[in-house]
């Protein structure tokens, strides 16, 4: 009954196939470009497509055309200054998570900045040091060049000190690095990252931010705890710890703990009024400042034993050249952190380009921060991405265009000529401190465990999976293993999909899991399956498997059973044991007849049953003479809804034709609906049809399947009256409802008018 005043439509058409409906209805005709056009296409060139190369390339082109000084210009220098005071603070704090000298880390909030002005395309994000990407470089150098023990055996090492040689390999690793990005970015696979979840990428970041955690309780507790990479590298770091906790500097402790609760409660203030607050308050600035004056003036150094950031060197260093057996001794950990700081970084600009309504280019991306670390790499930078918490102050300050990352590295070429002298007397344990306050973020995705396994257990487990790997086995293993997992997630969904048997649903034309209604319409002897997923390799056989379970028999067995049993009334008639009357088959043989176990031809059961020699066809579901005994099998019809099949290969045309092959020979009536044309085509040109498979055997959709069978076999129905209120029930609600506004849709044709 429906409910009064609802929306009706009636659509009086003919019935459609896929054949009939191209009868109908001609298709235009697209010429599809082969591969070879696509090769000429890349490699034509004309002033219009050079034009835009050039814009691609240099997209800060584009940006300042449309650039409004009197607008945006004092926003970019407030945020700017904001910015690069941000950026010296945690350039020094992230050069520690690489096991290198502080003021390294101002290179790293420089170079790169530079080069990403003129080649980024997003205009928020503030490029430099990123604390996972840090983390994962003090892996690579505490391997290579370890605090205890003796370095890998490299010529470039001799006559360097520790310092010099992990920054050799600090630059090394971050140049090949950026060679990997720039060579992704100029084969166009930018895409790449799309096979990073955000699951994966926030239980991965999750378990660096343990990482990290654990790295800098050390500058924390004032230890002397020497770098240690690889699996397990967490676990014996902390065993260190708690073996040397007796020699903690109380000093570093209290200015830890003091650090960690002002800039806390200052950051907690500055969410909750960001609204209000013209700008944020830099907390992280001010208690640097702060700190660097009370050490200076109370000798903390001297007197506590405190670690402090110590001498800087004003200006920069000439370029250098990477090492190459360091490149080759560096080239699996440089590919993961080459894609860990393009995916962190695009993941980012994403965010804020959708915010500020404009667009961003993958592959542009991975060209910028290619070029950006190869060249930061030549001035001795490492590997840089970009920090969430240094990007949000540089768009929350009102930062409009990298203008304002511009104006940050020119701070910080300020500190790192002229004023870096004033940061030598900060304690270490300050940078700790304020590198731990800013993990907040990414601890509290520990929050998303509960959501995700109410909503969605195998993201879940990938979430898990991926965030203990990291922790016990290390960044780089547990990137791989995340990685494992998520294909693992995919292929399982892909491989089993959740199959259903439809009904229809009374009065309607729509179709709806049987298992879901109870106000349903089933036809006698007839079935609908849907498989919600492409047919590929992996999953013909449980599509086959599931097809079996849901029409109730195997359609093989069947058949080998009926072949079997003509085979054997064959020989009973050529015996005379078997006679045919006109009343039916006449068992002439006084004793039992046995059945006959000839195993041979067995190729020939599987062929269609042929009744050509026989006296009269068999009725397989009625008694059969000689207590034969086959199957009997209720279905006359079957509907395969095509309508979320997405593509078949190969290996899926095959083991489909052999199914619906041995659905046919058991006289079953398939139909197959809403397929894709494409894949119709690529069903043509495989040469699937033949003359059991045929193309009238394709609907255009689910209903029109249904009202074809209903016509073809009246006798499925389960009462007259029910099948007159199937087929015509809108109509007669149509005409009840006549003061509804309703929209009539008629198609001229010879086929009779159906309505529903």
């Amino acid at each position: 009954m429906m409910r009064p005043g609802v929306k009706q439509y009636v659509v009086a058409r003919p019935l459609y196939s896929e054949d009939s409906f191209a009868e109908d209805h001609e298709k235009i005709y697209r010429h599809h470009k082969t591969m070879l056009d696509h090769v000429k296409q890349y490699f034509t060139c004309d002033s219009k497509r050079a034009k835009n190369a050039a814009l691609s390339l240099l997209p800060v082109i584009s940006w300042m055309k449309i650039y409004r000084i009197k607008e945006w210009l004092l926003s970019d220098i407030v945020s700017g200054v904001s910015t690069g005071l941000v950026a010296v603070l945690q350039g020094l704090a992230y050069c520690l998570l690489a096991s290198l000298p502080a003021w390294y880390g101002l290179f790293s909030a420089f170079f790169p900045v530079i080069t990403y002005f003129f080649l980024g395309t997003s205009r928020h994000i503030s490029v430099g040091p990123f604390p996972v990407l840090c983390l994962m470089i003090g892996s690579v150098v505490t391997r290579l060049v370890p605090d205890e023990g003796q370095p890998l055996n490299i010529t470039a090492f001799e006559g360097l000190s520790i310092d010099e040689r992990r920054v050799l390999v600090a630059y090394s690793v971050t140049f090949l690095t950026g060679i990997m990005q720039l060579a992704m970015g100029m084969l166009q696979v930018g895409f790449v990252v799309m096979y990073l979840s955000d699951t994966l990428v926030s239980g991965f970041t999750t378990a660096a931010a343990i990482h990290i955690l654990v790295s800098q309780l050390k500058f924390v507790l004032g230890l002397q705890v020497p770098g240690i990479s690889g699996p397990l590298s967490i676990i014996y770091t902390l065993e260190i710890i708690f073996n040397k906790i007796t020699s903690t500097n109380v000093c570093d402790v209290v200015i830890s703990l003091v650090i960690m609760g002002v800039v806390f409660i200052v950051k907690e203030i500055n969410d909750r009024f960001k609204s209000k607050l013209p700008v944020p308050i830099p907390i992280e600035v001010i208690m640097t400042v702060i700190a660097c004056g009370v050490s200076f003036a109370f000798d903390f150094k001297t007197r506590y034993g405190i670690d402090t950031v110590g001498h800087i060197p004003k200006g920069y260093e000439s370029p250098v050249a990477p090492n190459i057996h360091i490149l080759q001794e560096t080239a699996v950990e440089a590919f993961p952190m080459a894609i860990v700081g393009f995916a962190v970084a695009f993941s980012v600009a994403k965010v804020y380009s959708v915010k500020h309504d404009y667009t961003i280019d993958g592959n542009q991306e991975l060209i910028a921060f290619g070029v950006s670390n190869i060249f930061g790499a030549s001035f001795k930078s490492f590997a840089a991405s970009t920090s969430l918490s240094r990007s949000a102050v540089q768009e929350s300050t009102g930062g409009k265009t990298q203008v304002a990352g511009l104006l940050s590295a020119i701070i910080v070429m300020i500190v790192t000529l002229a004023i870096g002298f004033l940061l030598e007397p900060l304690p270490k344990s300050v940078l700790g401190a304020v590198v731990i306050v800013n993990l907040k973020g990414m601890l509290m995705q520990f929050s998303e465990v509960p959501y995700l396994w109410r909503r969605d257990k195998p993201d879940c487990m990938v979430w898990l999976g991926t965030c203990f790997a990291s922790i016990i086995l290390g960044l780089d293993l547990g990137l791989a293993v995340g990685l494992g997992m998520e294909l693992i997630s995919v292929v399982i969904r892909a491989q089993f999909p959740r199959c259903s048997v439809l009904a229809n649903i009374r009065g309607t034309d729509i179709y709806k899991d049987r298992k879901d209604y109870t106000d349903i319409y089933e036809p006698e002897g007839v079935k609908i399956f849907r498989i919600p997923s492409p047919i590929f390799f992996a999953n013909i056989e449980f599509f086959r498997s599931k097809l079996v379970e849901a029409v109730g028999f195997n359609p093989l067995r069947v058949l080998r059973k009926r072949n079997k049993a003509l085979r054997m009334i064959r020989k009973l008639l050529k015996k005379g044991d078997l006679q045919w009357t006109s009343k039916g088959f006449l068992n002439t043989s006084c004793g039992p007849i046995q059945e006959s176990e000839d195993e041979s031809n067995m190729e020939e059961l599987d062929l269609p049953t042929d009744f050509k020699d026989l006296p009269v066809r068999i009725d397989w579901n009625a008694e059969l003479p000689a207590n034969i005994v086959v199957p009997s099998v209720d279905l006359h019809s079957l509907i395969l809804d095509f309508a979320a099949v997405s593509f078949l290969d190969i290996s899926a045309l095959k083991g489909l034709k052999t199914a619906l092959k041995e659905l046919i020979r058991v006289e079953i009536d398939v139909y197959i609906v809403a397929c894709d044309p494409y894949i119709l085509e690529k069903l043509y040109h495989c040469c699937f049809f033949d003359d059991e498979v045929q193309p009238s055997m394709f609907f255009l959709t689910l209903h029109d399947a249904m009202l074809h069978i209903l016509e073809k076999h009246p006798e499925s129905t389960e009462k007259k009256s029910n099948y007159e209120k199937f087929l015509f029930l809108q109509f007669d609600m149509f005409s009840i409802y006549n003061g509804l506004k309703h929209v009539f849709l008629q198609s001229q044709g010879p086929c009779p008018e159906t309505r529903f």
